[in-house]
């Protein structure tokens, strides 16, 4: 009898490289098209002022189930070529039953004005994140949008329509929203020399005026218990920081961000907008104040309800230097949705950013990174362990030609650790050396969520990478290094692939 057809064996394509560095070479060619094209100053060119605005929306979305969530975003976006808007972006659950849902991400947007004062914004969010068990699946959010927003001049509003849809997750709704804009300005310049030339003496960046990196503790009362029904322990650490503005002498506006560090709480984390005022005492150069903050907040058991929070605080800040001080705080925070209400205690170390009145200035560099991660082999709560990818986000601010300070976060998405989000803080050292630099950082932080064991949630992160020129002001970088959590299982290498604009601001000399 004939004997059957052959047919050749199928084998898949072979990359020398895991899937997962594919993943990771992937995802940061996402980003990296965009930064190229942006334009920007060369390393001794002098001051530009780019338009950029701050957003808030709110849109409820529909999890299976027809269980509904309210959604709050926040975004900076800067104007990086006529019509196209760049930025950062983090999405999180301030109504519903998912208190603790958050993700980070990166946004890209074209911004145009119809007629008039009527202006649409069409883009595309992609993230990563999740949080309180809704179902990411690997964590990857992905939000286009259409928005329409009349401009009022001190500001814009309207409406937006936008989907949500986490690809690997269960998640897709189509839903209208509401959209305010503040209307910003970035000021920049090159960290050259020259990179000043220009500056009439307003604000730079993001416009911040002070960075605190702050550590804190809650004390919830005797019987108070988490969402699980568990009691919740005595004293939850927190790791955080908060940038501030101030809009008058005596008032600030600010952001603020926390994760949990100790505890048995790893995942619970905060995002809050925060309105202060402070006095001076005397001479001193103490001051005395108080602020309210309103955001979001949840995860790691802790039972936030839809994820509301508010604080009300005092505080108590002594100047250590020109540019640096210490402030002792303490307040009361509540969930008004959830049965969590505590008060805390927390110290800050205060840094001013920008100069004194008439003080002499130089140029400060500064750099913004985005790109990915994987965490080989990450331990999970279960005893197995898994490759996870997340989306990654940095700032260092250099003091001096090679040293300088660095906050970052990344969030999953891919790898079954959905909703796993760490933040870190650090310094590191920087060579550069024509096209080429290397570096080496030293990070501590918080970590938690997506079922990865890391104990109270307390990491510490030594890295090293090289990179490359690809134009004057952007740079292409691969690091290595370990995270480590203190307290727990979480012990893997990890590998960073990240695109970086660096420019120069106005700091004292």
């Amino acid at each position: 009898m004939p004997s059957a057809p052959h047919h050749p064996p199928h084998h898949p394509p072979h990359h020398p490289l895991p899937a997962p560095v594919w993943r990771l070479l992937s995802a940061a060619g996402l980003v990296l098209p965009l930064l190229v094209q942006a334009q920007a100053p060369s390393v001794n060119d002098g001051w530009h002022t780019s338009p950029a605005f701050g957003r808030i929306g709110y849109e409820t979305i529909t999890l299976p189930g027809d269980e509904q969530m309210g959604l709050v975003g926040l975004s900076y976006l800067v104007q990086a070529r006529e019509g196209l808007c760049l930025g950062p972006a983090v999405y999180g659950a301030a109504s519903g039953q998912r208190g603790g849902f958050f993700t980070i991400g990166a946004e890209a947007a074209l911004c145009t004005r119809i007629y008039g004062p009527l202006n649409v914004v069409a883009g595309l969010y992609a993230g990563g994140g999740g949080g309180a068990a809704a179902p990411v699946g690997g964590g990857l959010m992905l939000r286009p949008h259409v928005d329409l927003l009349w401009d009022f001049g001190p500001l814009r509003a309207g409406v937006s329509w936008s989907q949500v849809w986490f690809p690997n997750g269960d998640i897709r709704s189509d839903q209208f929203g509401l959209i305010v804009d503040l209307p910003l300005q970035f000021g920049h310049g090159g960290t050259g020399a020259g990179g000043l030339a220009g500056w009439s003496g307003g604000r730079s960046g993001m416009g911040f005026d002070r960075f605190l990196a702050v550590a804190g503790v809650y004390a919830p009362r005797g019987n108070a218990v988490g969402s699980s029904g568990a009691p919740l322990p005595s004293h939850i650490g927190y790791l955080g920081a908060r940038a501030e503005t101030l809009l008058l002498p005596r008032l600030y506006l600010g952001l603020e961000a926390n994760g949990a560090a100790s505890g048995g709480v790893d995942g619970y984390a905060e995002i809050l907008g925060t309105v202060g005022t402070e006095f001076v005492l005397g001479d001193s150069g103490a001051t005395l104040g108080g602020r309210l903050a309103l955001g979001m907040g949840g995860g790691g058991d802790m039972p936030m309800g839809g994820g509301l929070l508010s604080k009300a605080a005092l505080d108590l800040a002594v100047p250590l230097t020109r540019e640096l001080g210490l402030g002792l705080e303490a307040g009361w925070a509540y969930a008004p949705q959830g049965d969590f209400a505590a008060p805390f205690a927390s110290l800050a170390l205060r840094w001013s950013l920008d100069p004194l009145p008439g003080a002499p200035v130089v140029p400060v560099r500064q750099e913004w990174s985005a790109g990915a991660e994987i965490f080989f082999d990450a331990a999970r709560k279960d005893g197995s362990s898994r490759d996870l990818q997340s989306v990654s986000f940095k700032y260092s601010r250099f003091v001096g030609e090679t040293f300088y300070v660095s906050g970052q976060v990344q969030s999953a998405y891919q790898g079954g650790a959905g909703a796993f989000s760490v933040g870190l803080f650090g310094v590191g050292a920087q060579w550069r050396n024509g096209p080429w630099s290397a570096g080496a950082e030293l990070l501590a932080g918080a970590a938690g969520g997506g079922g990865v064991d890391t104990g109270g949630g307390a990491v510490v992160k030594p890295m090293g990478y090289v990179g490359v020129v690809l134009t004057p002001a952007t740079s292409v970088r691969l690091g290595g290094g370990w995270v480590k959590a203190l307290n727990g299982e979480l012990s893997s290498p990890v590998l960073d692939l990240s695109v970086t604009y660096a420019f120069g601001v106005p700091g004292p000399r």
